[in-house]
């Protein structure tokens, strides 16, 4: 049901508050009924009142999802307008500490690249005429690791580790190099990478032994979490002074 009439008073409309958060009218609707906006007053015909409270809500909301997501933000500001407040705190913490988790992951992804830098690669030649004897098993490599070894099955179905076979057995016996390359994959995953991005930087340490592009990725993963860890500040500033305006804190 659309809203009609003009803004006066310190009425909103739909539009106006769709105007003032970047959004379209039938998302604002959708917001008021998810409990992103407080409850709105109707008029006799059924139509929405809007206030400036709504538009605080809207725009707390969208700074909220810059760093937390879309679905967190409006948990947690659903959670502010059902009087859950500690709940919606509760999801900022999450928040905060998810992301530093990521950023911790990405310090050690950089502490191996400092030791990866020390290494010299081997060439796919070597590899394929290095001998299995001395190399490891899938499981012995999974505990080396602490992964399943379903994990490096799946790393080796999207084509980015390839360990050789046994010739009578067929089991799969992991060298220096693909142990490496585990290792790399591993950490990248935990830094939030999908396989197709690892994929350049795994060629990149096969071919030459090179960590440009292994640098490149965490200097962009470096940047992001920045920007994100900056968005998180910004939705909770607003976030606390939204609190403190209409009580709750």
């Amino acid at each position: 049901m659309a809203e009609t009439g003009t803004a006066g008073d310190g009425v909103l409309r739909s539009v106006d508050l769709a105007r003032a958060a970047g959004l379209s009218t039938q998302q604002v609707r959708n917001y008021a009924d998810m409990g992103v906006l407080p409850p709105a007053e109707r008029t006799p015909a059924g139509y929405r009142r809007f206030g400036p409270r709504h538009r605080e809500a809207l725009l707390v909301h969208r700074a909220l999802a810059r760093g937390h997501g879309v679905v967190a933000a409006r948990r947690i500001m659903h959670a502010v307008h059902t009087g859950d407040v500690p709940a919606a705190l509760a999801l900022v913490d999450a928040g905060h500490a998810g992301l530093h988790a990521e950023r911790e992951a990405l310090e050690q992804t950089g502490a191996a690249l400092a030791a990866l830098t020390e290494q010299s690669g081997e060439g796919e030649g070597e590899r394929e005429r290095r001998p299995v004897r001395g190399s490891l098993r899938i499981g012995e490599v999974a505990a080396v690791l602490g992964v399943r070894g379903s994990a490096l099955r799946v790393w080796e179905a999207a084509g980015l580790i390839r360990p050789p076979r046994e010739p009578v057995t067929g089991h799969r016996r992991y060298g220096a190099a693909e142990v490496r390359d585990a290792r790399v994959i591993r950490m990248l995953r935990l830094s939030g990478y999908p396989l197709p991005q690892i994929r350049p930087v795994l060629d990149e340490l096969r071919a030459s032994g090179g960590t440009e592009a292994l640098r490149a990725a965490l200097a962009r993963r470096r940047a992001e979490l920045t920007r994100r860890t900056a968005a998180l500040l910004e939705g909770g500033g607003l976030l606390h002074a939204y609190l403190a305006a209409y009580g709750g804190l």
